[in-house]
């Protein structure tokens, strides 16, 4: 008799179910295939923590470390004290105030000159202003002025310790160039530089007495051969 075909066996279940679950790993990808507290999490409803292997995790940008903004404050005092050693910091003078403005770029002699900070400045009748009062002169000078407020204030605080900035560099103008060529002077004053204009001193500011014999403005002076 031949033998009765019972079907696959147990073993051989397993084995072919194994491979099927290989081949549908293999088509979905290795991604497919979540982790025990993945399917935890699956089951329960609820999104797992877990990041996903290749994904990319956006990460916070480190604020970098620098300096506070300068203070209005901090340089109102720092400006109150310049050029005036018993100055205690809580007052400004225009002087100082025009000296602070020019060096923040606010005094610029077009959109705002040092006449306009006089007028407004003057207007609350002292000399010296305090930090509340001088936020008064500021407002009312942008408002005339059609200016943000708050722009002015962000230069003067911005714009470093009192110093000496703008200071010119010493080169000659224009004017000053033409007035020093000695080559376009005339009369008594040409005769006082030589050709190369340095000046000849004592002989081109006063007429000296000639005593060689000779007849002013003689042109043979020496020629004369002692010999004949």
């Amino acid at each position: 008799m031949s033998a009765v075909d019972n079907g696959p066996t147990v073993a051989e279940d397993v084995t072919a179910t194994t491979e099927r679950s290989g081949v549908q790993g293999g088509v979905g990808g290795e991604g497919n295939q979540l982790k025990p507290e993945e399917k935890a999490a699956t089951a329960a409803g609820t999104p797992s923590t877990t990041p996903v292997s290749g994904a990319s995790t956006p990460s916070t940008p480190a604020t970098p470390p620098g300096k506070s903004a300068p203070s209005f404050k901090a340089q109102f005092k720092a400006f109150s004290k310049f050029g005036d050693t018993k100055s205690d910091g809580r007052h400004v003078t225009l002087s100082q105030s025009d000296k602070w403005m020019k060096q923040a770029k606010v005094i610029d002699g077009k959109k705002i000159t040092t006449t306009d900070t006089g007028i407004y400045f003057k207007k609350l009748k002292q000399q010296k202003l305090g930090v509340d009062d001088y936020n008064k002169f500021l407002e009312d000078l942008a408002k005339n002025k059609k200016v943000d407020v708050e722009e002015i204030k962000s230069k003067m605080a911005s714009c470093g310790t009192p110093g000496l900035t703008g200071v010119s560099g010493g080169g000659k103008s224009s004017a000053i160039e033409r007035l020093t060529d000695t080559t376009r002077y005339t009369g008594a004053h040409k005769q006082r530089f030589d050709e190369s204009g340095k000046g000849r001193g004592m002989a081109g500011r006063k007429d000296m007495a000639d005593s060689s014999g000779y007849v002013q403005g003689y042109q043979n002076k020496d020629s004369y051969s002692k010999t004949h």
